[in-house]
């Protein structure tokens, strides 16, 4: 994923053409390219065009920033561009509304801790007809040096959540050889659970290892 907005710090729809060139690259090779996301603030359908037209694969709508309405109008007109949709949502009330609208990809975000993450989609109603949701979790990093969004991760897929949306904590790893990027990621994919194992302790040998938490990283 791009944050395509340089007015908060992103970087321009030019930078995710070129991100999208890079991984096109990889096209035949295992693994192949990784479908680019492009996170830009948007409240108008313009930015869709723009994010299409870059090669982007999908696009990020917050809920609150516009209305649930709006939300079901980006939607079709992101379908007839062939682009995805994930809708960021912080509340139960918004998480429902999404769903409602015709989202079937949310994303729990600026919501801290897993419980409190379960809660927004505790009760969601999928209504009869519609396609199954799928929904994320973004796990923000902690100002520390444990390995605290990896467990948060477990307790997210436990909880409900079929994927998760992770940033800085992938790059908080220090001398320890488990903290490295790749290691986070294979952590938290991992059939492990906070009730079983530690991320140190992980060693891809233990519980389950090849059952996973689906992932979109970023």
């Amino acid at each position: 994923s791009r944050h395509a907005d340089e007015r908060m710090g992103g970087c321009t729809y030019e930078d995710v053409a070129m991100f999208v060139e890079e991984q096109n690259k990889a096209q035949g090779d295992m693994p192949g390219p990784l479908p680019v996301i492009s996170s830009d603030l948007i409240v108008d359908e313009l930015q869709l065009a723009q994010a299409a037209a870059v090669g982007a694969k999908a696009v990020t709508i917050t809920l609150g920033v516009v209305s649930a309405e709006k939300v079901n109008f980006y939607l079709k007109a992101a379908k007839t561009l062939d682009l995805e949709v994930i809708v960021n949502v912080a509340t139960a009330e918004q998480a429902q509304a999404a769903v409602d609208a015709g989202a079937t990809l949310i994303c729990v975000a600026g919501v801290d801790g897993a419980e409190n993450k379960k809660a927004v989609i505790a009760d969601l109603i999928v209504p009869e007809g519609n396609k199954a949701v799928c929904k994320i979790a973004n796990i923000v990093a902690k100002n520390n040096q444990q390995l605290e969004e990896v467990e948060e991760a477990w307790i997210c897929r436990d909880a409900g959540f079929n994927a998760v949306w992770v940033s800085d904590a992938l790059y908080k790893g220090g001398s320890d050889p488990v903290e490295h990027p790749g290691a986070i990621i294979k952590s938290m994919i991992a059939k492990s659970s906070v009730k079983w194992a530690s991320p140190k302790a992980r060693s891809g040998k233990g519980e389950g290892a090849r059952e996973y938490l689906g992932d979109i990283l970023m």
